[in-house]
């Protein structure tokens, strides 16, 4: 089991910049494979971003490519999202996910564990 804490959360304009973290504890960080999702009020999770622990390079929902980017420093047992030219329909509640799985996956049943979520406000 793995335990996620997020962090870097807050309120920004549109068109501004924030960078979350995840600090990731209780199994290798190394052989960990990392996303981060999203919900919205009244709408379900989405997938945003993810980096698997093997190097199959990282990949992203369609809404966030281009603006968002996924980084891991396994050294720190920590995975960013580094959220450019932020959007209002940004806005959500992101979290951190793990998987040991070493593939590219979306889907929320191939991340075994999850934290508690960071929220993310846009105005505009």
């Amino acid at each position: 089991q793995v335990q996620l804490l997020e962090s870097g959360g807050g309120l920004v304009q549109a068109g501004g910049s924030l960078r979350l973290s995840c600090v990731a504890s209780g199994r290798t960080f190394s052989s960990t494979s990392m996303a981060w999702f999203r919900q919205a009020p009244g709408k379900e999770r989405q997938f945003v971003a993810g980096a698997p622990w093997i190097a199959y390079g990282t990949y992203y929902g369609d809404s966030v490519k281009g603006r968002f980017t996924i980084s891991r420093d396994n050294a720190k047992n920590t995975v960013y999202l580094q959220m450019n030219s932020l959007k209002p329909e940004d806005t959500a509640v992101y979290y951190c996910a793990a998987s040991s799985l070493s593939l590219r996956t979306m889907r929320e049943d191939d991340y075994d564990d999850w934290g508690q979520g960071t929220q993310v406000t846009v105005s505009s």
